[in-house]
């Protein structure tokens, strides 16, 4: 390999070190500002190098990144971020972000690099679908539990459903200060632009969820997974060749209790901040099947292919 190295993603700027091997010179600086267009044009400077990779921490920013490496036919690997600062050692070293990228090329150089798995286009999609889907959803919660909380606080008795014709007029005719009533006319909007997201969106996941095999094997072999779950398992979980174990999907998975926190000060009995959080939402919501610590059994369909075979058309 002719040059190897590391970035380490920052919002204002990428930060790189990388060496040529043939001739022992290490380069390091800054791209900025961090965005595709000004890392595509660092990264041409490496056409026709001969064989380039680069090693990427798999926090957020990493797609466009790994995305413009690939289009410039430059090989890049996602580093773990527990795993890649657990091999610094035990030793204290002031943490910079010259050495992060330097610690990143070493790794890669050694072939030591603990690797995550890059999905491909349709599972980055579908999370991004599905992550998008869970923030509408929690802002539509939270307004709907406001204007209870107003309606609670002014001695309106329980409107079961807040947006239908019977919960209407219960609200048309309900006595509420004029801030009262302020607060709850801007609810009501607030719900309606939400559910205006919110259906097409669903309609989209529903859609995919049919026509994709993982996820029609998910609902069929597992009671309670709907549409939309077996759509966030499915994206979340990726492809599941990976995991040697079925603790290893639990992790990945954030559903266990002992994960990394960069700041080293969690609980040891903390809940899980790690991993996927809405694919954790998710699976919480459903029956659990035994423990164990064999393979998991995912459906046939689901495990053979590592990418989906449908699409959002």
């Amino acid at each position: 390999m002719a040059i190897i190295g590391g970035f380490d993603l920052h919002r204002r700027q990428l930060t790189y070190d990388y060496l040529d091997v043939v001739t022992g010179q290490v380069d390091r600086g800054r791209v900025v500002p961090a965005d595709r267009g000004q890392l595509r044009s660092f990264l041409a400077r490496f056409e026709g190098q001969g064989e380039v990779a680069f090693a990427v921490e798999g926090c957020t920013g990493w797609r466009y990144v790994v995305e413009e490496l690939e289009r410039a036919g430059i090989g890049a690997q996602l580093a773990e971020p527990a795993e890649t600062a657990a091999k610094r050692g035990p030793k204290r070293r002031a943490k910079t972000d010259r050495s992060d990228a330097r610690h990143l090329r070493e790794l890669l150089g050694k072939g030591d690099l603990p690797q995550s798995w890059i999905p491909p286009v349709q599972v980055l999609e579908a999370r991004a679908r599905v992550r998008l889907y869970k923030d509408l959803e929690e802002e539509r919660t939270a307004w709907l539990q406001r204007v209870q909380a107003t309606l609670y606080h002014q001695g309106v008795p329980v409107v079961a459903s807040l947006t239908s014709a019977a919960g209407q007029a219960r609200l048309a005719t309900a006595e509420l200060s004029p801030a009262g009533q302020q607060a709850v006319q801007v609810g009501l909007r607030q719900l309606d632009r939400l559910t205006a997201e919110l259906d097409p969106l669903r309609a989209d996941l529903a859609r995919f969820s049919r026509r994709q095999p993982g996820c029609r094997a998910l609902r069929t072999t597992h009671f309670g997974i709907g549409p939309i779950t077996s759509v966030a398992i499915w994206a979340e979980m990726g492809d599941t060749r990976r995991f040697s174990s079925s603790d290893d999907a639990v992790r990945h998975a954030g559903l266990d209790i002992t994960v990394y926190a960069s700041d080293t000060k969690r609980a040891r009995a903390a809940s899980p901040g790690k991993g996927r959080p809405r694919c954790a939402g998710r699976c919480l919501r459903q029956p659990c099947a035994p423990a164990g610590r064999t393979r998991p059994t995912m459906p046939t369909s689901w495990r053979s292919s590592a990418g989906p075979t449908a699409t959002w058309a």
